[in-house]
């Protein structure tokens, strides 16, 4: 499954979930969660092609969720963690590492620091506790922007000094909410981030920080990077009692 199928997707669902939140506002929730995250922060990049669960770094995450309908829910976060990568983890036909990556013999390593908001579709309303089913499936697209801080070794790169990148990105992706009880909840989630750049390991297929010919041998103009955060969460719902319009109760008297 290609990257921009999964966009495509998930735009189709926000598309129709957008369709159900005009139709529903007046059944609009009072709820409110704040919760924390633990998992993995992984680059995709010249110096991994693809996503590779082995460079998942340490990652820590705590966002704050408002419901505005049943199947709507806006979600702010702030998200931190490490950054590596190796040319040397990526494997050619043979089993052994790739030529391109070989002769790149590069290595990343560094930390990213993300602050996003994203808006959620729930398919079931889990915050009815009431209802027997206590759980939900959920795919989010949303806006985030970013604060990248990495160093890179390699062929054509060799002055060992961190850089500092700050760029937007696209975060996608799915997750599943689960309610343990009136309060807490757990949560897992999947998500990738769309760059817009293709600078966060320095190969950008144009040039090279030190000099060289075959910058474009080791980078590829048409490829930004990407980033990817999946992990688990613990989190606390508030409930808002809404309380009558004394006007409306008072005309009705009448």
């Amino acid at each position: 499954m290609t990257h921009s199928f999964l966009f495509k997707a998930l735009l189709v669902c926000l598309v129709q979930a957008g369709s159900v939140f005009f139709v529903h506002s007046v059944a609009a929730q009072n709820t409110s969660e704040i919760g924390l995250g633990l998992g993995g922060l992984t680059y995709k990049g010249e110096l991994s092609p693809h996503y590779q669960f082995r460079n998942n770094s340490p990652a820590l995450t705590a966002f704050y969720r408002k419901d505005i309908s049943a199947p709507i829910t806006l979600r702010g976060a702030f998200t931190g963690g490490m950054l590596r990568a190796d040319d040397t983890t990526v494997k050619g036909v043979n089993g052994n590492t790739a030529p391109l990556a070989a002769y790149r013999n590069a290595t990343l390593k560094g930390s990213l620091l993300e602050l996003s908001g994203v808006m959620e579709y729930n398919f079931f309303d889990y915050h009815d506790r009431k209802d027997k089913v206590r759980f939900t499936p959920y795919v989010f697209i949303g806006l985030g922007g970013f604060y990248a801080h990495t160093k890179v070794l390699g062929r054509g790169i060799s002055d060992s000094k961190y850089n500092i990148l700050i760029n937007l990105s696209i975060p996608a992706g799915l997750g599943f909410k689960y309610a343990l009880s009136d309060h807490w909840n757990l949560g897992l989630e999947a998500g990738a981030r769309k760059t817009f750049t293709d600078e966060m390991d320095r190969y950008n297929g144009k040039d090279l920080p030190t000099g060289g010919l075959d910058a474009q041998v080791m980078g590829n103009t048409h490829d930004k990077d990407w980033y990817f955060y999946n992990g688990l969460s613990v989190s606390y719902t508030f409930y808002k009692i809404r309380c009558p319009d004394t006007g409306q109760e008072k005309g009705k008297k009448k």
